[in-house]
């Protein structure tokens, strides 16, 4: 099918992609992987697109302040062979490693994923896991929020209009935590059907999971018994607990309880074995 007709901007500026954003029905242009898709089946029709990727200042990734900053338009694959993120964040290098395959790696971006909000997106179960921060900014704002508090459900956050998420911000991993990300792949479209990421070392745990529910969550009982007691057969038996399980002609909500169970206890231990 054929998208509907729209008008295409493809601002030089940061300042240009935001005025354009502050009117009409306009949607942001990241790498296409998600927007074009649901275009082309009309899921969705705004009436203009603004391209990102003539705006300088929003690829890159770099040490500051303590954590790392990731221009909302890198590539996953930019993410996942990032020398800086493979010595000091390897979750977020490994995670980007299992998205899609090498042409969706080259043509997504960090940004363009993390802001669909897609439920069984591979990142956001490791940004969860990471505490991570978004880099909100408009004409004439700037914010900052927690991955927690901007991801709002299926396909929903807290973006407001005419706001573009610029940055996403991570923790320097701490010296002695290991981790992991494993996922069960879609398939068809290479998307978690469940997907668990985990950092774990002494007395300290983060678990994210994605593809269970209608968006990514903390499994905060399954971390308080890995603080406690190091016991990953009680942990990965917690991680779904009180979630409200996803459905679908691929895998049953039980199912998917049961896979969360499975894959929460191949990322844990996995990411003890790493941990010193």
């Amino acid at each position: 099918m054929i998208a509907q007709n729209f008008e295409y901007e493809s601002p030089t500026s940061l300042q240009d992609a935001l005025a354009l954003l502050s009117t009409g029905d306009t949607k942001v242009l990241a790498g296409g992987m998600s927007l074009i898709p649901m275009m082309k089946l009309r899921l969705a029709a705004p009436e203009r697109l603004v391209d990102l990727r003539q705006v300088p200042g929003l690829t890159g990734i770099k040490e500051s302040g303590g954590s790392i900053v990731i221009g909302a338009m890198t590539t996953h694959q930019d993410i996942e062979d990032s020398p800086l993120l493979r010595g000091k964040c390897p979750l977020l290098a490994e995670t980007a490693s299992n998205i899609g395959d090498v042409q969706v790696r080259n043509m997504g971006t960090i940004g363009g994923s993390v802001a669909h909000a897609d439920p069984a997106a591979d990142y956001p179960a490791a940004l969860m896991a990471l505490e991570a921060k978004v880099r909100l900014v408009t004409a004439k704002s700037d914010r900052t929020l927690s991955i927690e508090d901007f991801l709002v459900d299926t396909l929903t956050t807290a973006l407001e209009p005419g706001e573009i998420l610029q940055e996403v911000i991570v923790p320097i991993e701490a010296s002695g935590i290991g981790v992991s990300y494993r996922k069960m792949v879609q398939p068809a479209s290479g998307f978690a059907v469940v997907g668990v990421a985990a950092r774990v070392g002494k007395g300290f745990a983060r678990i994210g999971v994605t593809g269970l529910a209608g968006k990514a969550y903390r499994a905060k009982k399954a971390e308080k018994i890995m603080q406690e007691s190091g016991d990953i057969a009680k942990a990965a038996a917690a991680v779904a607990d009180g979630v409200d399980a996803n459905s679908d002609l691929f895998a049953s909500a039980d199912y998917r309880r049961h896979l969360a169970q499975v894959y929460a206890a191949r990322a844990l231990k996995q990411a003890l074995s790493r941990s010193s």
